[in-house]
């Protein structure tokens, strides 16, 4: 989507804003069934729509698609609005587009989620329209489920259970420098492949050792016994334990540092 200036025949870089006066004024008379003043919040909020669509940039899904998805979730805005209420369009508009967006890539997802799930879902997403038309907020989840009169953790799933996809490429945080990731976020920091190299290494260095050194380091570091009790199980001397164990960590040392 970066660079791309039309979308649906529509020239972005000429998108205008109105000014809350005119926003005030307009939403009013669009509440009163003026279809004149609707067409020009739909025309001077096509950039709060652009706004919220590139954020799913990084999906795959065709610029204009989502554009065309995020003007019907405008039009759902405008049409649900209370100006009366302390509260600035933007704020109510945003998570309607975003949701309108979310709502298209869950039903076109490659990932099938059960009906009943779906059902729970969809009944979800429309009380959550509802009562955010109604609060002038997003109703938090308990305030949903006392609603519908279902679980809370029902509510949890359903919602879970239709969202979409999340790209592993997605930036989380950005301050300038290099984006942080949801890759990032949760990658297995302990089977890297750094660390396969040293295990690999370390049992091709295990496997050079003799086999007293190996049954020494055995018992001394995975069953954790003393040398004294090694060297009762073996029937030599604890000195010989301990210089028999210095000499194998030796080994290892040296081949580890080698490789």
């Amino acid at each position: 989507m970066q660079g791309k200036v039309e979308i649906c025949g529509v020239n972005t870089s000429r998108l205008t804003t109105l000014p809350q006066t005119e926003m005030d004024r307009l939403l009013r008379l669009a509440r009163n069934g003026d279809t004149q003043a609707r067409d020009r919040l739909i025309e001077g909020n096509l950039r709060l729509v652009l706004s919220v669509i590139q954020r799913f940039d990084k999906r795959g899904e065709n610029p204009d698609d989502l554009f065309q998805v995020g003007c019907i979730g405008l039009i759902k805005a405008i049409a649900n609005f209370d100006p009366d209420k302390q509260v600035r369009f933007s704020t109510y508009g945003v998570p309607m587009i975003a949701g309108e967006v979310r709502r298209y890539l869950r039903d076109n997802s490659a990932i099938r989620v059960s009906r009943s799930i779906r059902d729970v879902a969809y009944r979800v997403l429309q009380c959550k329209e509802t009562m955010t038309s109604r609060l002038g907020r997003e109703p938090r989840l308990e305030e949903i489920s006392r609603e519908l009169e279902i679980p809370p953790e029902e509510v949890s799933q359903a919602l879970d259970a239709v969202c979409a996809p999340v790209s592993l490429y997605d930036p989380v945080y950005a301050d300038g420098g290099d984006p942080l990731t949801v890759m990032d976020q949760v990658r297995d920091t302990r089977n890297t492949e750094a660390s396969w190299m040293e295990h690999i290494t370390l049992r091709s260095a295990f496997s050079g050792l003799n086999q007293r050194e190996k049954q020494i380091l055995s018992l001394r570091f995975y069953d954790g016994k003393t040398q004294m009790e090694v060297a009762a199980a073996l029937g030599i001397s604890q000195a010989q334990v301990s210089r028999l164990e210095k000499g194998a960590i030796g080994t290892l040392r040296k081949c580890v540092s080698v490789s």
